[in-house]
């Protein structure tokens, strides 16, 4: 009980963490970024456009699948569904270290926060499909007999 308990309290604060930096990316590169978009030469400012759609991207994938996370633990979807690849953690589009070096200082927080949000969820992702897999007939066999000795 208290293992799911402190589950559901790491992807409400995963959660929270998604949302605000979704609105802080969406303010900036929607907004506040403008001048620092504006003071890039032409190529810049198109890494720079192409940038702010993979920490979107990210985000989205990130949020989609810590709701998938929170309809499993109210019991509105089984845990074996959440590991249906549509369900999964979608892939995350990887950004140019080049073209990140050049972008402004904020534009650059936010990317590497995105990226390492993704990371964190990644992770979890991963140790919950290697906590489903089904677990081979030769394995348990194997389990028992060291089990036993």
């Amino acid at each position: 009980m208290g293992d799911k308990r402190l589950q559901r309290r790491l992807i409400d604060t995963l959660y929270v963490d998604a949302m605000v930096l979704a609105d802080e990316a969406r303010s900036y590169f929607d907004q506040g970024g403008r001048v620092d978009r504006d003071a890039l030469d032409p190529m810049a400012r198109v890494s720079f456009s192409c940038e702010s759609l993979k920490v979107t991207t990210r985000l989205m994938h990130v949020i989609a699948w810590l709701l998938t996370q929170r309809a499993v633990d109210v019991g509105e979807m089984a845990p074996r569904d959440a590991l249906d690849p549509s369900r999964r953690l979608g892939p995350a589009p990887q950004s140019d270290p080049v073209a990140v070096e050049q972008m402004p200082t904020r534009a650059r927080s936010l990317i590497a926060a995105s990226a390492e949000l993704y990371r964190r969820v990644q992770r979890l992702d991963e140790a919950q499909i290697a906590q489903m897999a089904p677990v081979s007939p030769a394995r348990t066999m194997l389990d028992r007999l060291a089990m036993s000795i």
